[in-house]
């Protein structure tokens, strides 16, 4: 059941990192640069953001204790 448990969370972490970085790279252009890098920061943390939930995707299925 513990198994379930943790390989039903895979799709919202994915999602979640994905979207956490396209917030901070929006938050970035709009915010505090003022539209003027736009859309740059929102590609480089969108890109990070993904990169982020697949080494969190491949980080559970190496784990021993599965």
């Amino acid at each position: 059941m513990r198994l379930v448990a943790e390989f039903s969370t895979i799709g919202l972490s994915l999602a979640s990192s994905v979207f956490v970085g396209f917030g901070m790279g929006y938050l970035l252009d709009e915010k505090v640069f003022g539209g003027r890098t736009k859309p740059w920061f929102m590609v480089i943390f969108f890109g990070l953001g993904v990169f982020a939930g697949f080494r969190s995707l491949y980080r559970l299925t190496k784990r021993k204790d599965l």
